[in-house]
């Protein structure tokens, strides 16, 4: 068969070194194959799922370092298949609302699971309310980094505004959209202004590279980075030590690296102002003839 063209959606320069050396490459290398049998990106979302519970139930018996190794494996199978899913639907043409959706609540249905039979092992009051004080974190980082990760994606490839989607009718599907989008309407001034830009692919290179700092600094929250945290913490015999980090500097880093990404923005349009004025002028001087 012929092989599918590469996957371009990912800037190599914010990506976790793991994605790039593992876990995309085993992912492409599995495209093929996949693909050639018609399967579908949700129904390897749902695998994915399926490995991610065996590490959580694996993750149980972190006492015995043989399990906690065992946990990580699975885990790295759980990665790539998260890769996988998106692959496949952008070599199918088949992306959608619902796959979109799934594939994040599987992500957090993993760590929710994992969470979940960590406190259970735990078996404290105090452990059951860092999980869950954890949970809700994780869940808010990891929806405002894919928030602007996509943002990065799409300016880079000098598209200002966000692809028009489908609104589905399926309540989780519009929460989960909602959520990832909130940061829209502060990051909206530099989208106008791209979008007014006479050479907006200039402005987008100019963009990428002051945004890759920033943005390197959030791939943090990316899920590779929990699996070492989640590994390291059972092999160190206290898997408190991962909702802690959770709490504590990826709070800090998603609230810099936010910070940040808005001040490059901010930058950006003010150096900018005269130019789209100029532009802007223009216009109305066409539009007046």
């Amino acid at each position: 068969m012929t092989r599918p063209p590469p996957d371009r959606s990912r800037d190599r320069r914010i990506e976790d070194p793991t994605n790039l050396w593992i876990v995309h490459p085993a992912a492409r290398a599995l495209l093929p194959w996949f693909v050639a049998r018609g399967i579908s990106a949700n129904m390897v979302s749902v695998g994915g799922l399926m490995l991610g519970a065996m590490a959580a139930f694996s993750y149980a018996h972190w006492q015995d370092p043989r399990f906690v190794i065992l946990g990580l494996l699975l885990s790295i199978g759980w990665l790539i298949a998260d890769g996988l899913d998106g692959m496949i639907a952008r070599a199918t043409g088949t992306a959608s609302p619902l796959g979109r959706a799934l594939d994040g609540l599987c992500d957090h249905g993993v760590f929710a699971l994992i969470y979940v039979v960590l406190a259970w092992s735990i078996g404290t009051a105090g452990g059951w309310a860092l999980a869950f004080a954890a949970g809700a974190a994780h869940a808010v980082q990891s929806n405002f980094y894919e928030s602007e990760r996509a943002r990065f994606h799409r300016r880079c490839r000098g598209i200002a505004a966000p692809t028009s989607l489908s609104i589905s009718r399926n309540p989780l599907v519009r929460l989960y959209d909602g959520v990832a989008g909130t940061l829209e309407r502060f990051a909206v001034r530099f989208d106008r202004s791209l979008d007014r830009h006479p050479d907006p692919e200039a402005l987008a290179e100019t963009y990428g590279a002051a945004a890759t700092p920033p943005m390197r600094l959030m791939s943090l929250l990316s899920a590779n980075v929990r699996v070492y945290t989640i590994f390291l913490a059972c092999l160190a015999g206290d898997p408190r030590w991962l909702w802690w980090v959770e709490l504590v500097p990826l709070t800090l880093i998603l609230l810099t690296g936010l910070w940040w990404h808005r001040k490059v923005e901010s930058r950006l349009v003010r150096s900018d102002v005269p130019v789209f004025q100029h532009s802007m002028i223009h216009s109305k001087d066409v539009n007046t003839q």
